[in-house]
């Protein structure tokens, strides 16, 4: 089911399948735009909710916008401010309006309706937003909720519907919520395929629910999604996470993984296994480059033995392994669309998990994954 496409944005071509880098408030925690741009990452995203507080609507519309605002002159992808609706359960009541907030900044209260959400995604001026969706963890064990969760998404997309005014310029995407259910999810996705919106996101996952459980929901949200449009699954990092879902038919994935694990010393590569420790001392006499196949400017200019004595302790190296791992991640969506495009996806994944795990004893979830 791995597919390829471009994806055709106002203000650049992505080319999907994708990796989006996060900028919660506007900026990636130790990369700036150009450096994002000269990485050839067409698409970030950003928070509605994080946004709204700070700088605030009034500042993102007097200032143009926040690809304006930003330096940034490529797509931008805004999450609605549902997902605070989880990372932020303490601070938030849920009713049909909409979610009323405790600022984490104030303490004051702040009420985000679906109305409310697509306003500051409009001030945002992101090519594509997404719905305010009611988002519950996926291990929550009360099924009526879920359930609630469920229609009520539906019932506030249309209302995202009706206060979106500029469909030529920015794109609303619904999200497929139902829980681990594969009947909610079925009947969620059948629900929001009736509207006429240009793309779809697969969320409520990424929560703590197990590998295979969450693939079985990915798979069975994917396959009742429209092929010709795509399909975004929230909160994807790990590259095994990633593969597999591109394996199951989806096509954009997101999260803050790459940026944190470097500010704790972790680089991203290919071989097993998967992540170098670099405050471990074998690197101490290590000249090498992260990743000797990689171009990015770290790797370019840098070495192992250099970062070893430089990560947790100094901010530039948060900003030179935050660098690679993006490098990275976009290395890793393009040889899946190469692979793809070659007709020899399969060989892909093959190589790709033999590097992995060389002894062969790969997760039980992921060769189901890989299998259909």
């Amino acid at each position: 089911r791995a597919r390829a496409a471009d994806m055709t944005l106002p203000h650049s071509v992505v080319q999907t399948p994708i990796f989006m880098p996060v900028g919660t408030q506007g900026t990636l925690k130790g990369i700036i735009p150009e450096q994002l741009e000269a990485l050839d990452c067409r698409i970030m995203l950003a928070n509605t909710y994080h946004l709204g507080n700070r700088p605030g609507e009034q500042v993102l519309k007097a200032g143009g916008g926040l690809h304006k605002f930003m330096n940034w002159p490529r797509s931008l992808l805004t999450d609605s401010g549902g997902f605070q609706m989880v990372s932020l359960s303490k601070l938030t009541e849920i009713t049909e309006e909409g979610v009323n907030f405790e600022s984490p900044y104030d303490g004051s209260k702040c009420m985000l309706t679906p109305e409310r959400s697509i306003e500051i995604q409009q001030a945002i001026g992101a090519d594509i937003m997404m719905q305010l969706d009611d988002v519950v963890d996926s291990t929550c064990k009360d099924e009526d909720r879920f359930e609630e969760a469920r229609h009520r998404t539906v019932r506030w997309l249309d209302r995202c519907i009706e206060a979106h005014t500029r469909p030529d310029k920015q794109n609303l995407f619904p999200i497929v919520q139902g829980g681990l259910d594969e009947g909610k999810r079925k009947d969620c996705a059948d629900q929001l395929t009736k509207r006429n919106v240009p793309g779809f996101a697969i969320g409520g996952l990424s929560g703590g629910e197990d590998k295979s459980t969450f693939c079985r929901i990915v798979k069975v949200s994917a396959e009742n999604l429209p092929d010709d449009k795509p399909r975004y699954v929230m909160g994807v990092g790990h590259q095994v996470d990633i593969i597999a879902c591109v394996a199951l038919g989806s096509d954009m994935f997101d999260c803050v993984f790459p940026t944190r694990t470097a500010r704790f010393g972790s680089a991203l590569v290919f071989e097993y296994p998967g992540e170098l420790q670099l405050k471990k001392s074998k690197f101490k006499m290590d000249f090498r480059p992260i990743d000797e196949n990689c171009d990015c400017s770290t790797c370019q200019n840098y070495t192992r033995a250099y970062l070893h004595t430089v990560v947790t302790k100094e901010p530039s190296a948060c900003h030179l392994v935050s660098i690679h791992n993006v490098a990275h991640q976009l290395r890793l969506m393009k040889r899946a669309r190469d692979a793809i495009i070659e007709d020899k996806f399969p060989q892909f994944v093959a190589k790709f998990m033999l590097d992995l795990y060389p002894d062969k004893k790969y997760p039980d979830w992921a060769q189901q994954a890989f299998q259909g």
